[in-house]
């Protein structure tokens, strides 16, 4: 199953394209599903006979009380005990941050699925950055504030509130950590999987190339994969009218920036009015074999460890930063992870098991690329080891 993300910045577009490239996947034959809170009105009530994709619709408040209630019915032993006055499904409201948590797992359920191909509308950058990153983060939360070894005590604690006559809170707290720890992994392999891929689109402009400037940098950083880029409500060229023509010469000269920077760009034109049914979407979808990777898109770079050239030497990680400058840039060593900020994104990396026997003693940023150098540590290095041989 292939997953594409689409986002792109506010007003970009996005919905309109994520649900044109949905429309077309389906007319070839695939089985599609589309996840969308907002895509209706775009698709409109479609053709007789002409084969649609499927659709999903996010429920952020419908998927609040559902999760709420669920933990407060299972946490109602010790509710019960601290004298708590439950809650009725009537008087809940959605609280900040529902529609991020519905629209993760909408994507859940989705890859559940028996598609060809998921289309996701996701919100607008860099709000998606923080969106796919969040499971990663929220594990990381839950492991620092519950231990694993922690929680490996609690049989114990079925049998102490039997002897004591009382249920005890920390059972069902460590039984609530390990459930929202199996979904927040099962969401996170979802984005994390080599089919997922994020979609770009962006109306160029001097706005759009601030915003994917910064956006590019918060992708590379979470290691996310761009498939494609789309140039959205491009105006013709060749106008008549000297109005129209300056606003697509500029278009056309940030148009350029983007291809500089990705390498290939799908030019989608401005139909002159508010796009609304298989009709008009059909005009829109983003090139031919519309759900495949742009072959033309210049594949970003990946994160990678540089072994030293000689055995004690100094390894290097190589981080991709595109577009980042030195002043953007923060780097702390905690323990065995590094906390690296970029621009407004932040990232805490796991070390590999070779470079926890390093110490860090340097970085540089050279060609897009942070080059952070570890030394061996030889208070920690065995005596007949060799560096240079990385340990899986």
């Amino acid at each position: 199953m292939r997953i594409i993300l689409v986002t792109g910045p506010g007003g970009s577009g996005r919905t309109t394209v994520a649900a044109a490239t949905a429309l077309a996947a389906a007319r070839a034959g695939r089985r599609v599903l589309l996840v969308s809170a907002e895509a209706d009105a775009v698709l409109g009530e479609g053709a007789d006979g002409v084969p649609g994709p499927a659709l999903l619709r996010p429920d952020p408040a419908a998927d609040f009380r559902r999760e709420f209630l669920a933990l407060q019915s299972r946490s109602a032993a010790a509710l019960d005990l601290l004298g708590a006055v439950p809650f009725e499904d009537a008087e809940l409201t959605e609280l900040p941050g529902s529609t991020q948590f519905a629209l993760l797992r909408a994507l859940r359920t989705a890859a559940a699925g028996d598609h060809d191909l998921v289309v996701a509308d996701l919100p607008p950058l860099p709000e998606a950055v923080a969106l796919l990153a969040l499971p990663e983060q929220l594990r990381r939360y839950l492991r620092r504030i519950l231990p694993p070894e922690r929680q490996a005590a609690r049989a114990l604690r079925p049998m102490l509130a039997q002897l004591a006559g009382v249920p005890m809170p920390a059972q069902w707290l460590y039984g609530t950590a390990a459930r929202w720890e199996a979904e927040l992994a099962a969401v996170q392999a979802v984005v994390d999987a080599p089919s997922t891929s994020v979609r770009v689109v962006a109306e160029p402009g001097p706005a759009a190339d601030d915003a994917l400037r910064t956006a590019r940098l918060g992708l590379a950083l979470h290691g996310r994969t761009v498939d494609r880029v789309v140039a959205n409500r491009l105006l013709p060229a060749d106008s008549p009218d000297p109005w129209l023509a300056g606003l697509a010469a500029q278009q056309r000269t940030h148009l350029e920036s983007l291809r500089a920077a990705y390498g290939s760009v799908h030019e989608v034109p401005h139909l002159g009015r508010a796009p609304r049914g298989p009709e008009d979407l059909a005009l829109l979808a983003p090139g031919e074999d519309t759900d495949a990777p742009d072959p033309g898109l210049v594949p970003a770079p990946r994160a990678a460890i540089e072994d030293p050239a000689e055995p004690g030497g100094v390894f290097t990680w190589r981080l991709p930063v595109p577009g980042a400058a030195k002043r953007d840039i923060s780097l702390v060593r905690r323990g065995d992870e590094l906390l690296l900020g970029v621009g407004p994104f932040r990232r805490v990396l796991p070390l590999a098991p070779v470079l926890r026997r390093c110490t860090v003693s340097g970085a540089a940023l050279v060609d897009g690329f942070l080059r952070i150098r570890f030394t061996p540590d030889p208070g920690l290095w065995p005596k007949d080891a060799v560096p240079s041989e990385r340990t899986p």
